[in-house]
């Protein structure tokens, strides 16, 4: 598929705000189920990066910082992922495809993060000069650098990835033998439960446990839809916060019976 200039624009915001989002965590641009469905938008190639967006979530849920470790960077796998698709002009069928290339480019994410951030530290020292003489009008220009660098983190593979055109990306993955891409996809479906298995571990609980129970049983019944499934979810959800609100409120007898919330913050 061949892009106008309208098209590469719209990508470039995108990926932008993406890189940005990264760091900002405002309004979650950088998460996959956004950034490919808005270069699906884009491009008119909505229900192939759809696709791609549920499934590289999933992925994305088991990536989180913790404490100097960096996750994978899911602001690059989403878009990358999602320009290649698009260019590679196979609809659906490229979706496999473009899983399997998604997690060696969040690897590749991580590399940029961490030079990134090593420019930044350098920018927080100049602000650490212009705060010493008070000059604040300088200390928000550097904000906005660092800020802006992050978007460009994004931004400019993005614009490589088009510049290379949807020729030598198609030719690239049309290259690919059948039994490399049967195999990629294979361990882009491992990532996603063993990202999926991770969130599990860390929400872990006795509270918790009967809600994963109930939905699992739930989603074996195919009558019901993700939207019933995600109304159900909901629905579990409130009660179970209008019973803590009871639980935690004093009325005497066995009215009080502690609160679930806080009981489940202390045992983590």
């Amino acid at each position: 598929m061949d892009l106008n200039i309208i098209q590469i624009i719209l990508i470039l915001i995108v990926a932008f705000l993406a890189g940005i989002e990264g760091i900002l965590d405002q309004w979650h641009f950088h998460q996959p189920i956004i950034a490919c469905t808005l270069i699906g938008l884009v491009t008119g190639e909505l229900i192939p990066c759809l696709i791609l967006a549920g499934t590289l979530q999933l992925i994305a849920l088991g990536w989180s910082n913790i404490g100097a470790a960096v996750a994978p960077d899911a602001a690059l796998a989403s878009i990358a992922s999602a320009i290649i698709l698009v260019l590679s002009g196979q609809g659906e069928a490229g979706v496999s495809s473009a899983i399997a290339l998604a997690v060696p480019l969040a690897v590749a994410g991580l590399l940029l993060t961490i030079l990134v951030r090593t420019i930044a530290t350098g920018i927080v020292h100049i602000m650490d000069r212009y705060a010493a003489q008070g000059n604040i009008r300088a200390i928000e220009i550097w904000q906005w650098v660092a800020i802006c660098l992050q978007g460009l983190r994004i931004a400019i593979p993005a614009g490589l990835i088009i510049a290379v055109g949807a020729g030598p990306v198609r030719t690239l993955l049309e290259a690919m033998p059948q039994w490399l891409t049967d195999g990629l996809a294979i361990g882009g479906g491992m990532v996603v439960a063993v990202g999926y298995a991770m969130v599990i571990n860390m929400m872990a609980s006795k509270e918790v446990w009967p809600f994963f129970v109930i939905g699992f049983v739930l989603a074996t019944v195919s009558e019901i839809t993700l939207v019933g499934l995600g109304l159900i979810g909901i629905s579990l959800a409130l009660v179970y916060l209008a019973l803590s609100k009871q639980g935690g409120s004093g009325g005497g007898g066995n009215a009080n019976i502690g609160d679930p919330v806080g009981d489940l913050i202390d045992n983590y």
